[in-house]
């Protein structure tokens, strides 16, 4: 399906207030509104769109299933994140800490057209690609909430098969730890490749859409790695031409 430019257009009908998951009045996304039902409804709309096919129910609970295959039983999971996982993983956590991981490297590689951003309006989140290592947080999961959490996050970072689930080996403060993180799938038609700095930063700063803007992502990355003492090189230099094209001084909103 396209509008009359060409571009891909959502589907007649297409209702974002229920097809998008909901944010607070601090623009956190919150654990309870990630549902089957919703989940159900963004998924036969997408779909209908053309944009991108989702994964099904099964086809992403077989994926937890793989995952959650090589972790200990009885012992806590940990969670490696990048991007609004660090500050909002809208899970529940028992302990969060700073993590170095070798090997990976931070790309706003994803595309986006919905959320916050829109077809006309397109956008860039974040996942990570080999490289030289980079700074997030790990945040742990109690034993006993494996199973509800993980189901929550399957549905929150395995919708359209863009991220691939890979256990990662994360240094910290208080020693290793092993964590499951998201990292692209090159294969997906979601993965934009590399993109110049300046495209990248120009998107960033014009998408929009339901859930917000694309450039509160990145301002609210980088505070989050500023709060823990991180100048990511990538992260400053889209900060600085993003807010270079948009005269705003990118205090997250």
């Amino acid at each position: 399906m396209t509008d009359p430019s060409g571009k891909p257009a959502l589907p007649e009908g297409f209702d974002p207030s229920r097809s998008a998951f909901q944010r607070d009045a601090n623009g956190l996304l919150r654990r309870e509104d990630f549902t089957p039902e919703r989940v159900a409804y963004l998924t036969e709309q997408v779909t209908k769109s053309g944009l991108w096919t989702f994964l099904s129910a099964e086809e992403r609970e077989a994926s937890r299933q793989a995952t959650l295959a090589t972790h200990p039983p009885g012992e806590d999971l940990w969670l490696f994140g990048y991007g609004s996982l660090m500050w909002n993983p809208a899970l529940h956590v028992t302990e969060s800490r700073k993590a170095e991981v070798r090997g990976w490297t931070r790309s706003f590689c994803l595309q986006l057209v919905i959320g916050r951003a829109m077809p006309d309006k397109p956008g860039l989140m974040l996942a990570i690609e080999p490289g030289d290592g980079l700074t997030g947080v790990v945040h742990r999961i109690d034993a006993a909430a494996i199973e509800s959490e993980t189901s929550i996050l399957w549905m929150r970072e395995m919708l359209s098969g863009a991220y691939v689930p890979e256990w990662v080996d994360c240094d910290t403060a208080d020693g290793p730890v092993r964590a499951v993180t998201f990292v692209i799938n090159k294969a997906h038609n979601r993965y934009s490749g590399q993109l110049p700095l300046d495209e990248q930063a120009r998107r960033i700063a014009a998408a929009e859409g339901q859930a917000g803007n694309n450039r509160d992502y990145l301002y609210r990355c980088r505070a989050e790695l500023r709060r823990m003492g991180v100048a990511d090189p990538y992260v400053e230099t889209l900060f600085s031409d993003v807010t270079a094209i948009t005269g705003e001084s990118g205090e997250p909103h």
